[in-house]
Order: structure tokens, then C-alpha cells, then sequence
């Protein structure tokens, strides 16, 4: 069973442990305030109040037996940069860092941070992708132009098998899945015939995607 800290309990770090645990990971959730850890006791393994930007109480946490750490606080970014940076002088085997900016991203990486997590951009990202247009009902961006979307069935395609449309070849795009209201159905057979009333879940390029559903 992996182990992981959670520092900061706002919205994001709540979310992170409650996932975590979901996971069946033991949780430690660490805040200077009680009240927002309150909520978060019968989730998690063990929850401290304690100021996390002193090396001492870091160091008494055995910050190396932890699996990954996630510096989740709120708006004091400099507060962010000097947990981050204990936590890498203390043995953290991985450390991810939350950011509201860019600028922000580049100084948590520099002090040692493995990965930064933006989740409000993230979050802005999917849903201008979903809705500017009525075709796209949701979207995981991997890269900048790059990800797995929700779509509905493109009007050529219906009546068609995967494998008649030959989709990875002429479109550039791999059909992940079958969604039919709640019902998903992973990797479909090259013989599903495709209907209109159903959505796919599509891994390709942004540009390709448009090209398909802007037909």
C-alpha cells in the first residue's frame, strides 16, 4: 500500500486525499488551520495541524517513507516555495507542486519540485475545449495539442464499421472506447457498426478531432 502527505487542506488538497484514499492509500493531510482538516478525518489515515514550512516538524514526519508528497496550499506562493524546497532537502522521493501561473511553475521547479499541477488551468482548459463546439463533450489534454476526447459520432461515420473507415489510417485518430449514456465499452471490435446516438472517446491530435466534426 503506498503512503502519501498531503500539505494544505483547501478545496484541491481535499480533493487529493479523498481520491488517495479512494485509491486505498494511507493519507497523511497536514494544515496550520483545524477547520478545514475537520471534514477530512474519517478519510484519511492520520491528519496534523503544524507549520509545515519548519524543517523540524517536516523532519519528524519521515518525509522519506512517503511514496510522493503534494504541496497543496493556498494563495502564499512563497509559503509553497519553501515546504517544496524542505521537502527536497529532506529525502522526498517525488514532490508535486501546485501553481496558479506559469512564473510560479518555473521557480517551484527550479527549487526542485518533479511535477507542478495547475488545476484551475486544467480545469479552464477542458472546458473551453468541451465547449467550443457541440460535437466535443469533454476533453483530457496530454499535450498542447494532444488528447483523448469525448465526441459524438461524426454523420459519415454512422452505419460504418471501424474497420471499413479504417479511422487510424485515414483520420490519424484511435477509437479508445463506446459510450452510451452511463455504459462505456473499452476498445470496440474492428466489426462495431457505428450509431448516432452514441459517443466515442477518441486519443488524437486536436487539429484531427476538428477536421472530423467540423465535417
Amino acid at each position: 500500500m503506498k503512503s502519501f502527505l498531503v500539505i494544505g487542506a483547501g478545496t484541491f488538497g481535499h480533493h487529493i486525499c479523498q481520491e488517495l484514499a479512494r485509491q486505498k492509500c494511507e493519507v497523511m493531510v497536514v494544515d496550520n488551520d483545524a477547520k478545514p482538516l475537520e471534514d477530512l478525518l474519517n478519510v484519511v489515515t492520520s491528519a496534523k495541524i503544524a507549520d509545515c514550512a519548519n524543517i523540524e516538524t517536516l523532519r519528524s514526519f519521515d518525509i522519506p517513507s512517503f511514496d510522493a508528497c503534494f504541496v497543496t496550499v493556498g494563495r502564499n506562493f512563497q509559503y509553497s516555495l519553501e515546504i517544496t524546497s524542505l521537502l527536497k532537502e529532506l529525502g522526498a522521493k517525488k514532490v508535486f507542486a501546485k501553481a496558479d501561473e506559469d512564473i510560479q511553475a518555473k521557480f517551484l521547479l527550479r527549487i526542485g519540485a518533479d511535477e507542478v499541477i495547475y488545476p484551475e488551468k486544467d480545469c479552464a482548459v477542458r472546458l473551453s475545449i468541451a465547449e467550443s463546439s457541440d460535437s466535443i463533450f469533454d476533453c483530457m489534454p496530454l499535450t498542447d495539442d494532444f488528447g483523448i476526447y469525448e465526441i459524438t459520432v461524426p454523420k459519415k461515420w454512422v452505419g460504418k464499421t471501424v474497420v471499413k473507415l479504417d479511422v487510424r489510417r485515414a483520420y490519424n485518430l484511435t477509437v479508445l472506447a463506446l459510450k452510451n449514456g452511463s455504459d462505456l465499452r473499452p476498445l470496440p471490435p474492428v466489426d462495431h457498426v457505428f450509431t448516432e446516438t452514441e459517443h466515442l472517446m477518441v486519443l488524437g491530435r486536436d487539429a484531427d478531432i476538428r477536421r472530423i466534426i467540423d465535417r
